[in-house]
């Protein structure tokens, strides 16, 4: 499949299993109208190969090249394997790595798995599956940074235009989202 007809079928999918039009709480406390749950779409085989595919060719477009893809569990685990997987195929290996949302607690307690895989200053993209605010995304920046890891841009499945692309971008980051608000809502 090409590129393009790989996103527009994303697209479906992601409309079809993922949106929801009703009242939500978010993560990050505010109200919404609707609902976007990108687990419903990444963990169906359809929607892993093409989510990997995806957000691995804008990864390769990032400088330096990142070396590993990962961020905040939940949202970002099915993305990570994803890409992980899909960059294996394409000869083009990339670690996955998940950001935990709490230390590990018992052995080492620590907050990164797959850490192992990278040196120090290594490069390596954030991954989310929807950015609203941000909050999640600078968390996994964060804690990435605090590894030792060099982080070099953030790539997302859907950006609801609420904030979030300009907090990443005030870090110095770019976000890359293959989908915004628009292709959910028009208007």
């Amino acid at each position: 499949m090409a590129a393009g007809t790989d996103r527009g079928r994303l697209l479906e999918l992601l409309r079809a299993l993922s949106f929801e039009r009703r009242q939500v709480v978010l993560s990050s406390g505010a109200t919404s109208d609707f609902y976007i749950d990108c687990k419903k779409t990444a963990l169906t085989a359809e929607g892993h190969w093409l989510v990997g595919r995806l957000l691995l060719e804008r990864l390769l477009l990032l400088t330096p090249r990142p070396v590993g893809a990962g961020g905040l569990t939940l949202g970002a685990d099915p993305l990570a394997s994803a890409v992980s997987m899909a960059s294996w195929l394409a000869g083009q290996p990339v670690h996955a790595f998940l950001v935990r949302k709490e230390p590990k607690g018992h052995g080492t307690g620590q907050w990164l798995e797959g850490r192992t895989n990278f040196g120090n200053g290594d490069p390596v993209a954030v991954l989310e599956d929807v950015v609203t605010t941000g909050a999640s995304t600078l968390k996994a920046i964060e804690r990435a940074e605090a590894e030792g890891l060099l982080v070099v841009g953030v790539l997302a499945l859907v950006d609801r235009q609420e904030g979030g692309r300009e907090a990443i971008e005030g870090r110095g980051l770019k976000l890359s989202a293959l989908y915004t608000r628009q292709d959910f809502i028009p208007g």
